[in-house]
């Protein structure tokens, strides 16, 4: 792409057009505190091979997740995912595909997806899941828009056990829709009474379970009394591999189910991209965001596959659409569905067994620390643990020492008066060597 200069004519005929007196007035919905008070302090140009150079030392500070013992989680998992899954997502069949418009020379992207579908709607124990959205923290924003939706309310109630990311995706966009949002305050031993808030003016409760700080939750008593008020039960997951281990959310009464898919067949990638989750009860099926796939048959009787109930409105005529997500991970959906064909039933179930007992080892091995507490009765591959110091100056130390030790509360929740608290998870990929470091290097640390 040809770089294009505009010239201060250009700009002022421009700023005249869109009707604003400068350009700053283009940032006037960001708030002040957020904005830059002077450029970034940055050299104005630099060769390519210069800057190649800094951005490789740069890059040779960081301890990367697969060179050192792994203990983070906090909704994005280290997990083992299967050669075959990078070899067969980079067929240019898939690795170019777009959206699957013309079913007629589509079939071989609707009917993975048609799959992936049928995947999710089993490991949620729910009727109906879509083709996937873009992760769990824009996914719970569009399950609340949802709820709303069919409630014809404008209130959530969102858990003191809640991803602070994804409450905060939900309180952002409420605030563009003028919706109410009650916000739990952080509940690290799941004691929080949530069924108080529950009225009749209640859109919706969001519940993650297990929740950011590890605990397991019954959904079942939250889903009556919700339901009693003509509300919706949201429940949320940042841990897919879970619901290999634990009663799905289908089964303890959940309305919609939304969480993060990356733990199956998608690395941790610097962050993304992911794959959001979303499925819900059928009578809601009209309501959904997204696009679903379904099966029929074509004039000769063959089985084939179709977009189904992706109104045009969420591509073209957007201020009519249920939903402005107007496309999914595809290439995200493809890795996973392809990585649960690869496990099946019993792998994936063996999968979150292994999980669980990797957590309870290095659970009980930190137990038995001076100076470090655990603090949750029950939990999947993740639980917090308490210290005699801030948490974030112990990761800290932690790294230098060649382990990456968990993610600070105090990362994910400033200002809260939880700098003692550390998330710690243990996946598959840790060993008993693994966590004997991680125990022999926090002791040092705490000493």
């Amino acid at each position: 792409m040809r770089y294009l200069p505009l010239t201060d004519t250009d700009r002022e005929d421009m700023l005249a057009r869109i009707g604003v007196p400068d350009v700053d007035a283009l940032f006037s919905d960001v708030p002040a505190g957020k904005l830059l008070k002077a450029p970034v302090d940055l050299p104005r140009a630099k060769g390519e091979l210069e800057v190649e150079r800094i951005m490789a030392k740069m890059s040779a500070r960081n301890v990367a997740a697969s060179s050192v013992p792994f203990f983070v989680g906090a909704g994005a998992y280290k997990h083992h995912v299967p050669a075959t899954v990078d070899h067969l997502i980079q067929r240019s069949e898939f690795l170019t595909s777009y959206t699957p418009y013309q079913p007629e020379i589509a079939q071989g992207t609707l009917q993975y997806l048609f799959e992936f579908q049928t995947q999710i709607a089993a490991l949620t124990g729910m009727e109906v899941a879509n083709a996937s959205m873009y992760d769990g923290s824009t996914g719970t924003g569009e399950a609340v828009l949802m709820a709303h939706r069919v409630t014809r309310r404008s209130k959530a109630v969102l858990s003191g056990g809640l991803h602070p990311h994804y409450a905060e995706v939900v309180r952002t966009l409420s605030e563009m829709a003028n919706d109410a949002v009650v916000s739990l305050p952080p509940d690290v031993t799941a004691s929080e009474d949530i069924l108080s808030q529950i009225d009749d003016e209640t859109s919706c409760v969001v519940v993650q379970n297990p929740d950011v700080f590890g605990n397991l939750r019954d959904l079942a008593p939250i889903a009556a009394k919700a339901q009693a008020h003509g509300a919706l039960l949201i429940a949320v997951f940042t841990e897919v591999v879970s619901l290999g281990a634990i009663v799905p959310p289908g089964a303890m009464g959940a309305d919609i189910v939304v969480g993060e898919g990356q733990s199956i067949g998608n690395a941790l990638n610097f962050g993304g991209p992911y794959v959001g989750l979303f499925a819900a009860k059928s009578k809601y099926i009209r309501q959904m965001p997204g696009r679903l796939c379904g099966e029929t048959v074509d004039s000769t009787g063959q089985r084939g596959f179709v977009l189904t109930l992706s109104t045009r409105e969420q591509h073209i005529r957007r201020d009519k659409a249920t939903s402005n997500i107007c496309t999914n991970s595809g290439l995200c959906v493809l890795a996973f569905t392809i990585h649960m064909t690869l496990l099946g039933q019993a792998g994936f179930t063996r999968l979150a067994q292994v999980n669980h007992a990797n957590a309870v080892k290095l659970a009980d091995a930190l137990s038995g620390m001076k100076g470090v507490s655990v603090l949750n009765e029950s939990f999947f591959n993740e639980f917090t643990v308490k210290l005699g110091k801030p948490a974030a100056g112990v990761v800290e130390a932690l790294s230098a020492k060649g382990i990456l030790g968990g993610v600070p509360v105090s990362r994910l929740l400033p200002n809260a008066g939880l700098d003692d608290l550390l998330l710690v998870a243990s996946t598959e990929i840790n060993t008993d060597e693994d966590r004997a470091a991680f125990v022999a290097a926090l002791a040092e640390v705490l000493a």
